[in-house]
């Protein structure tokens, strides 16, 4: 889905590969799978052009974060954003700069 939002025009399963194959070690059948999966859950359209199809996303990358991040509070975390932000102070894996960043969104949320 990355790369399909970083291209302004839609591209085919060899140009998503080219991007992610080398580093994620996936094949051009691999991918294939993967975005016929994406149209399945429409997710993405698939326009044929040719021999080749072109795909192009479907959902913004907004909406489909907020979902992904609604999902994962609820499911990990019992809906408790809260318990999120507690688990990772715990495991100190926010940095003092994450922390002001998140003061600055609190405050900006409640005004």
């Amino acid at each position: 889905m990355e790369v399909l939002w970083a291209k302004p025009d839609p591209v085919t399963a060899a140009e998503v590969c080219e991007t992610v194959c080398d580093a994620r070690g996936w094949s051009l059948p691999t991918v294939k799978t993967l975005l016929s999966r994406l149209v399945s859950k429409q997710a993405i359209a698939a326009n044929p052009d040719g021999r080749r199809y072109l795909y192009s996303p479907l959902i913004a990358r907004s909406d489909y974060v907020g979902g992904e991040s609604r999902r994962l509070v609820e499911r990990l975390f019992g809906g408790k954003p809260a318990s999120l932000f507690a688990h990772l102070a715990q495991q100190e894996a926010l940095t003092d700069k994450d922390l002001a960043e998140i003061e600055a969104l609190l405050k900006e949320l409640k005004q």
